[in-house]
């Protein structure tokens, strides 16, 4: 497919990159934690992988490239910025409760426990946004987008070491902080395997 885009079939790149859009702007957001940035970001890193398309060598999986653009960009906004926006908590009540409509939820769900997950994932969330950068990348490409360890060390431009080194610490970062919280709180929260 990359060839016939090359070759002049343009308009092929769109089922080219139409699996990834996913993974683009959840990685794009993951680092910028706005929405409007995240797209911003997402959509500049498919522009300059078409631009740059004929410089990708098949050396490696096309998502693990496109990925590496979309860190590269969403790097670089977060140098233009110098601070990093975070999300209200109210935000995210907010936006999450116009993504799940009460009529669309499951009647049998018990209030308490959807409270408690919401609860989980907005501690997961900010622990996770708190972490430094480089530690947040490799754990977003390792634990959430679930790239192996060498596509996450080429993705990055790292040796596979510096991967397991910095998962390492990012685990530890985020088991030092959470686990003082879940352990005030129910025992079904250890459902976090790192902890």
């Amino acid at each position: 497919m990359i060839a016939s885009i090359l070759s002049g079939n343009t308009q092929e790149f769109h089922s080219l990159i139409r699996p990834y859009e996913r993974s683009v702007f959840s990685m794009a957001l993951s680092l910028l934690q706005n929405e409007a940035d995240a797209e911003d970001a997402a959509q500049d890193a498919f522009l300059k992988a078409f631009r740059n398309l004929k410089a990708f060598r098949a050396e490696s999986k096309f998502s693990t490239w496109l990925i590496s653009i979309t860190l590269n960009e969403a790097r670089s906004r977060l140098r233009k910025k110098k601070t990093m926006k975070v999300q209200s908590i109210e935000e995210q009540q907010e936006e999450h409760n116009h993504a799940s409509p009460a009529l669309l939820r499951d009647w049998r769900e018990i209030p308490s426990e959807a409270l408690e997950r919401q609860e989980v994932k907005l501690i997961l969330q900010q622990a996770i946004t708190d972490l430094p950068l480089i530690y947040r990348e490799i754990f977003l490409l390792r634990d959430v987008e679930e790239l192996s360890v060498n596509e996450s060390a080429e993705t990055l431009g790292i040796s596979v070491a510096s991967v397991k080194v910095r998962l390492h610490r990012a685990r530890m970062m985020l088991q030092k902080k959470l686990a003082p919280q879940l352990k005030q709180t129910s025992p079904k929260r250890r459902w976090l395997p790192w902890l």
